[in-house]
């Protein structure tokens, strides 16, 4: 608007002064070689006042011109890659309320065209991971390893998504070269730390997770019974490693070199119980269990207790017996000794015991009671009783 004002200033001024310079009209005289151009001063700056004008009209219609056609390429151009953010979006939003189908088909199909490969196929996989297919997500995996970014501009969480994908999709050597390159942020990240832990269970680094344990119980996000559970594979590779590689001496040294604290975990324990009864080291396994039994406190413990292959229990099942005749009626150490006598072929004792435990008041056994008693009926030949057994198991399943 302003440079159209001063157009118009212009002219009308020249308007104004031509009139002035009308009685001195001036001479101009141009020669280029054999021709010559004759003006007079007015004459020329009227020419080159409307040749300035054309030329500002000639600019402005060009470059609108351009513009619009600089728009109208654009918008040709990049229709893929907005129709691809819309695909984005649209898988995005159908991964969050759970439809996994539709997010995987989506964020597939958008994630080369709106340049966010690895957001795209990270999503992608974790939904064809939910959905059970197998190798949609290890195809998906395998475009993210073509397209990894550093850790700046995925960020660490991308990372971690990437690594679970990797566990459960058992692509284990992937997933330890990814953890590798990032080792340095397991001190900083329990989440980081707790997929070490994970994939170095599943590698056998047994030794290894112990020591890493002690970081993860000073974790505020992981919780205790994972803790437990890492606890319980770790300590049980670890004992079966000494007895295999070396012998019951090394294993047994082993376990005097624990702190009090370390032995007197319930899982720990459980562990080294289990080893010594897989390998029939009965010394040591009587002088674990005896105090248990004795005390009684410890039920947990107890109940561990009726999985352990005990085919030499006679001291423990004297003194379960001696509870009993404080006690007949008492659940807790029924079920003890029938499941001590069954593990020690001890039939008719399991089964009476067990007679009396399912015929107290209020259902005082559970599953794994049912299921020992059907297999202790069925080596006595009680077929029917079994059966009947199983029957009260399914009833108590629904």
């Amino acid at each position: 608007m302003k440079r159209i004002i001063l157009l118009i200033v212009l002219f009308f001024a020249a308007i104004a002064i031509s009139p002035m310079l009308i009685g001195e009209k001036g001479y101009i005289l141009i020669a280029l070689g054999n021709i010559t151009i004759e003006s007079t001063v007015v004459t020329a700056t009227l020419m080159l006042i409307t040749l300035f004008i054309v030329l500002l009209i000639a600019i402005r219609l060009l470059r609108g011109g351009l513009n619009l056609s600089l728009g109208a390429w654009n918008k040709f151009a990049f229709a893929s890659q907005r129709r691809a953010l819309r695909n984005l979006k649209k898988g995005i939003a159908a991964y969050i309320l759970g439809d996994n189908q539709q997010a995987e088909h989506l964020l597939v199909k958008s994630a080369e065209p709106s340049h966010f490969e690895q957001i795209a196929y990270l999503l992608a996989a974790s939904a064809a991971d939910k959905q059970g297919l197998t190798a949609n997500t290890k195809h998906y995996l395998a475009q993210l390893a073509e397209n990894q970014e550093n850790l700046k501009d995925v960020g660490l969480e991308s990372i971690l998504v990437t690594i679970q994908l990797l566990i459960n999709n058992e692509e284990f050597s992937q997933a330890r070269q990814l953890i590798d390159s990032h080792h340095k942020h397991i001190g900083h990240d329990d989440r980081l730390l707790a997929q070490e832990i994970t994939l170095s269970l599943i590698e056998n680094r047994f030794s290894y997770v112990v020591e890493q344990l002690i970081a993860a119980r000073k974790s505020k996000i992981i919780t205790n019974d994972t803790i437990e559970k890492w606890e319980a594979a770790a300590f049980y590779g670890v004992f079966n490693e000494q007895i295999q590689q070396h012998d019951s001496e090394a294993l047994n040294a082993y376990w005097n070199n624990l702190s009090r604290k370390i032995k007197q975990r319930e899982q720990v324990v459980f562990a080294y119980c289990r080893v010594l009864a897989a390998h029939q080291i009965i010394q040591p396994l009587s002088k674990i269990l005896l105090p248990v039994i004795k005390k009684g406190a410890n039920e947990q413990l107890l109940k561990q207790m009726r999985s352990l292959p005990l085919t030499s229990s006679d001291e423990l099942i004297k003194t379960v017996q001696k509870h009993l005749h404080q006690d007949q009626h008492n659940a807790k150490w029924l079920s003890c000794l029938a499941h001590l006598a069954a593990n020690s072929q001890q039939w008719s004792m399991a089964e009476k015991a067990f007679n009396s435990l399912v015929h107290l008041e209020g259902e005082q056994y559970d599953r794994v009671d049912l299921i020992a008693f059907a297999h202790v009926l069925e080596k006595q030949n009680e077929l029917t009783k079994a059966i009947e057994v199983l029957n009260k198991l399914v009833v108590k399943n629904n």
